[in-house]
């Protein structure tokens, strides 16, 4: 088959690679028909490396059922479905709390074992979701992203005509603006210096926007005639991780869902507002739950299937997996405006 393979910084190559091949009972192997790429993607091509050189990298993706493992019984060939990527142990202390996204050994798919941008997959079927039948698979190759900003919605107090602020509006970020009003927020705030994604958080029915590169976030926050309950951080900028801490009103709410890649330094400033106001600050860590893969994952295909989350606007270009090395330069490099990249291998 043809995967995308990652060698090193900046070293990914199409080529041909084994297949991967039913080896338990439990195995299911899939097409891969959409995959994603995820910002951790970037970083692992622009700053880390792989963590095995020359294996198949990616873990946002859906596809059909190409062959099953003999204990298989959920699964058909044929059928339309998406994988949680995570793999966790069933064994450590966390697991048997059902709290799988804190895992001893959680590690995903594209990292010690082969990932998704290539045309064939494998997964335990226990990973392995239906579709429904009106969800299509470009819409599905984004459930796991949305299970992770649901996870973090959870673990929240937020009750219904709660307003959130959402700061980085990437696919992470649309897709919570997405959420928040899942769970009841009254009023959305899409706040990033990028008007294209400003504009697309419009589509998607956000109440207000804030272009905090052309306005003074504080000054702006300021005039809001309401107050902010729940402030989103889904950028992972040491710069936005300190100014999210300014935007929640007292006893407010702050969810961390960005991962930054360099060295956080909270100035004096942000880091009292955590004191003085009495912030609840939450950090949130992939998309599980019991029963496993988690209610994260169920919840995202039905909102998907019932088109409250919608993912077309923000997907810029659906292109073919030999394009990847091409593309992943122009992105981080900074050649060409991206919004989500679709591939179809």
């Amino acid at each position: 088959m043809k995967a995308l393979n990652l060698y090193g910084i900046e070293d990914l190559r199409y080529e041909e690679t084994t297949p991967p091949e039913i080896d338990n009972s439990n195995d299911v192997i899939i097409k891969v028909v959409a995959t994603g790429i995820c910002g951790s993607d970037n970083s692992r091509y622009k700053k880390l490396g792989p963590y095995r050189a020359g294996t198949p990298f990616g873990h946002e993706f859906s596809g059909t059922v190409h062959s099953v493992g003999d204990d298989v019984k959920h699964l058909s060939i044929g059928d339309a479905v998406t994988g949680c990527p995570a793999i966790v142990c069933h064994k450590c202390e966390q697991c048997e709390k059902g709290a799988y996204s804190r895992c001893e050994n959680l590690y995903v798919i594209g990292s010690y074992e082969p990932g998704c941008f290539a045309e064939y997959v494998k997964l335990p079927a226990h990973n392995v979701l239906k579709l429904p039948n009106n969800v299509d698979f470009d819409t599905a190759a984004m459930v796991e992203p949305s299970a992770v900003v649901a996870h973090g919605f959870y673990r929240t107090t937020m009750k219904p005509g709660a307003t959130v602020a959402v700061i980085g509006c990437g696919s992470i970020g649309l897709l919570a603006l997405q959420w928040a009003k899942i769970f009841g927020a009254a009023k959305t705030i899409a706040i990033d210096i990028d008007p294209n994604k400003l504009e697309i958080a419009k589509t998607l029915g956000v109440d207000y926007i804030i272009n905090s590169k052309e306005e003074n976030l504080n000054d702006v926050i300021k005039t809001l005639p309401f107050n902010i309950d729940v402030a989103v951080e889904s950028a992972g900028s040491p710069f936005t991780i300190g100014q999210v801490l300014t935007l929640p009103s007292k006893g407010g709410e702050v969810l961390l869902l960005g991962i930054p890649y360099s060295d956080i330094e909270i100035n004096r400033e942000h880091f009292e507002k955590i004191l003085r106001n009495e912030l609840n600050v939450i950090g949130s860590w992939n998309g599980l739950s019991a029963p496993f893969p988690g209610e994260e994952w169920h919840a995202s295909l039905h909102y998907m299937s019932t088109g409250k989350i919608k993912v077309h606007a923000m997907i810029s270009d659906y292109l073919d997996l030999a394009q990847g090395p091409a593309i992943f330069d122009a992105i981080v490099n900074n050649k060409k405006h991206f919004n989500k990249v679709i591939f179809h291998p």
